[in-house]
């Protein structure tokens, strides 16, 4: 993994079951359950995931990019002009970020290091 690259992207779904019979059997990804929220991906050509999520999806992809240090690429993050949109969080295998681009596009930082 490299910092500063795009390493995942994450999407929002309805119906979780629904959403892994559908690239099951359209692409062959095959899937790994983290919970009843939450599926990850990969033969995909980039490893990615879906999150159950009820609400309205307006823009249903998250694109994820890797940094082995959290708390410095969010203050070059805000540096830049960035606004921190989620703070840092752990989830299984890491802890990430959310953050708003001077436009408003919403991405992420994740990272596997303390």
């Amino acid at each position: 993994m490299e910092n500063n690259k795009i390493n995942y992207v994450e999407f929002k779904a309805r119906d979780l079951e629904k959403i892994k019979t559908f690239y099951e059997n359209a692409f062959q990804w095959q899937f790994t359950d983290y919970g009843p929220t939450y599926t990850a991906f990969v033969d995909s050509g980039l490893m990615g995931g879906f999150e159950r999520f009820d609400g309205p999806i307006v823009n249903g992809a998250l694109v994820v990019l890797y940094h082995d240090n959290l708390n410095s690429i969010m203050d070059i993050i805000v540096a830049a002009g960035g606004q921190i949109s989620k703070e840092i969080f752990s989830f299984p295998g890491g802890r990430r970020f959310h953050f708003l681009d001077p436009t408003g596009n919403e991405l992420a930082v994740w990272s596997d290091k303390s």
